[in-house]
């Protein structure tokens, strides 16, 4: 038996069963049966189709299909022979191999290199024998000579070592080695050592510096003072990410190939640091010569000082609302209060997960929160996949967050927090979670500590956004983007279409070229296939109404189990929508084997509903499942009771709304 490399625990090999996607593999083997599915692994760029890349795994060819890129395949920055990482899905009995994409890209995102081989996994550094080849290894793994801050890059092969000298290189990672010791007994530490190891930090001569300062001071050896985000162990040195007021950047630590350096560093401790400044691959990073702990006075200083600068920088200019709308003058300081805590996320490297309805209204204020986010992210983090780790989108069915969606979302937080270290996610709900059925869901989320902002006041906002008579302001204000009517409803029809088809996975690229870049034709051609369906499910619907009259009320009842398709477009609540507009009727009742939806101009009190129809069908056992979307539920062997009942209580409720 062996012990993982990143948590100690025994293993099969150097890596354990719960941290195999942790790490990158190199393929020594020469057929698709000895991959291992869920890994990653280190491949190159065979060639472009159509339909994906093609990508050389040692000697085994595999594909990365276009469905499974996070952009556009056009967008793709890869060429021919390009070193990249992915990880392989699939392998299936033909021997073709599914591959997936990889957010990592570089061999310092990962927590370490291992070879699978045929006859089992070693480590990366095993490859070489003792001795000379040995030395060789370290040199490696930490670039191009030895310095912690070239072991934390990818430098292309051949690239001229800065020190070539292998006497100096081995006095470098003995000062590390030192500088570990000494950060972890401060004592130990007082002056310059004879080897030329720099004084631990609150002793040496160096004035601290901002993170937002370093590109200018490339080549010098600084002080920075802040918070460790994260840590992660790479085949060579360990990489800090570094926060202060003003930016973060990646500290690489090197004691020895694969070894942790600093272990007690944890993410969240506020640290001082030195260090000289690199720049790799046009990237700041800082090659860390001490690291220690602040704690006391000192400790409370940095972070008051990081806090008070964090407000200022997160609370957002002020600005005018572009148009005059009573509903947003109300909500107006909520809504900056709730851009201060997104922008603060941002600030505080903590990854935004928006969670929205996977409708027109979720998709338009999702895709707006992504269109001010990103740019932030980008700003603040030097990494340039920062948007990828930082901020995600995720659509939810029917605008209620359920214990099914924040099982999935606690999951996925607690394994990033385990994996990458990674802050709890701050989640934004757009559109949705505000409910009583999302109450569990939320609840979950409070049990491990998670933020969040709800926002869903506004039933509607931008032009593209309202089905039917757009507010003036809004209007003028889409004509003034060269948004016209026709273009307006163009594109609602198309993201409506698109919310979907993608309400189960979002794909950012193809709702935001919608939206934002004008792509030519694109809603149109989306539009139409949106008419084309929904003219198609109306007139299986219209045909088959079972309309009736109750005291000069007009209700139209549809049996969307039996008239509708039920995995197809358009969903229930759209085409009931679609059919309220159109037909000359006070109600439109949609029920299925145990739910109902109600649509009447009349205002409807649900609660009040609900309450009748639990006097008049006493074993339904009906309830209002406190959906975004106003439905009723009830067992499903009364439904013929329920109906009855309802089509009777809404009638009576249209008619004294119309007196």
């Amino acid at each position: 038996m062996a012990n993982c490399i990143i948590c100690g625990t025994s293993a099969d090999g150097p890596i354990c069963d719960v941290h195999q996607e942790d790490v990158a593999f190199e393929f020594e083997g020469n057929h698709p049966s000895q991959l291992t599915p869920g890994r990653y692994y280190r491949g190159r760029v065979d060639g472009y189709a159509d339909f994906g890349v093609f990508i050389d795994i040692g000697d085994v060819t595999g594909l990365l299909h276009r469905s499974k890129l996070d952009r556009r395949l056009e967008s793709l920055d890869w060429s021919v022979g390009d070193d990249v990482f992915v990880q392989v899905n699939n392998i299936r009995d033909n021997g073709d191999v599914d591959l997936g994409w990889s957010i990592r890209q570089a061999e310092r995102e990962f927590r370490g290199v291992l070879v699978d081989a045929p006859d089992g996994d070693y480590l990366a550094d095993e490859y070489y024998d003792d001795g000379d080849e040995a030395e060789q290894s370290v040199e490696e793994a930490s670039g191009d000579g030895g310095t912690a801050a070239d072991a934390g890059t990818d430098e292309p092969a051949g690239a001229e070592p800065e020190e070539s000298d292998e006497e100096d290189a081995d006095e470098h990672v003995e000062s590390e080695r030192e500088a570990a010791d000494d950060a972890a007994d401060p004592e130990a530490a007082t002056n310059e050592t004879e080897s030329g190891r720099k004084e631990t930090p609150g002793t040496a001569d160096i004035d601290r510096v901002a993170v937002e300062d370093l590109r200018g001071m490339v080549g010098e050896v600084v002080r920075l003072e802040g918070e460790v985000v994260s840590a992660r162990q790479t085949s060579g040195p360990t990489v800090f990410e570094f926060r202060d007021e003003t930016g973060v950047v990646d500290c690489a630590a090197f004691v020895e190939a694969g070894v942790r350096a600093y272990p007690d560093i944890e993410a969240d401790d506020i640290v001082q640091l030195d260090g000289e400044v690199r720049l790799r691959r046009d990237e700041i990073q800082v090659e860390t010569e001490s690291l220690v702990e602040l704690e006391g006075e000192a400790e409370t200083a940095v972070r008051d000082r990081m806090e008070e600068a964090l407000d200022a920088r997160a609370r957002p200019e002020e600005s005018d609302l572009l148009g005059e709308d009573a509903a947003l003058e109300a909500v107006a300081d909520d809504i900056d209060d709730a851009a201060t805590v997104i922008r603060r996320a941002v600030l505080e490297s903590r990854p935004v997960v928006v969670r929205h309805d996977a409708t027109t209204d979720g998709y338009v204020a999702g895709a707006a929160i992504e269109r001010a986010v990103l740019p932030l992210v980008e700003a603040e983090h030097a990494s340039a996949d920062a948007v990828y780790h930082y901020f995600d989108r995720r659509p939810l069915e029917e605008g209620v967050y359920d214990m099914n969606d924040a099982t999935k979302d606690v999951t996925r937080m607690l394994g990033d927090r385990e994996r990458h270290d990674e802050k709890l996610p701050l989640f934004v709900f757009a559109a949705a979670g505000s409910t009583a059925a999302s109450l569990d869901g939320l609840e979950l989320l409070d049990v491990y500590g998670a933020p969040r902002v709800v926002l869903d006041d506004l039933v509607h906002l931008p032009a593209v956004s309202y089905w039917d008579e757009v507010p003036e302001p809004y209007a003028d204000l889409a004509a003034g983007g060269g948004i016209d009517d026709e273009t307006a409803r163009d594109l609602r029809e198309a993201i409506a279409l698109e919310a979907f088809y993608q309400s189960y996975e979002d794909k950012r690229e193809l709702i935001i070229d919608l939206l934002f870049e004008k792509q030519t034709g694109l809603a149109a051609q989306v539009a139409g296939q949106f008419r084309t369906k929904l003219e198609s499910e109306l007139d299986t619907a219209t045909a088959n109404l079972d309309e009736r009259t109750v005291d000069d009320a007009a209700v139209t009842v549809l049996d969307t189990d039996a008239y509708t398709h039920e995995y197809d477009f358009p969903p229930t609540r759209l085409l009931l929508d679609e059919l309220h507009r159109r037909l000359d009727a006070d109600v439109v009742i949609g029920v299925g084997t145990d739910e109902l939806r109600v649509r009447t101009d009349s205002q409807l009190d649900l609660e009040a509903l609900v309450a009748a129809l639990q006097l008049e069908a006493p074993d339904a056992g009906v309830t209002d499942p406190g959906a975004r979307d106003p439905k009723v539920e009830f067992l499903a062997g009364e439904r013929e009771a329920v109906l009855d009942a309802v089509v009777d209580a809404v009638a009576e409720r249209a008619l004294a709304a119309s007196a």
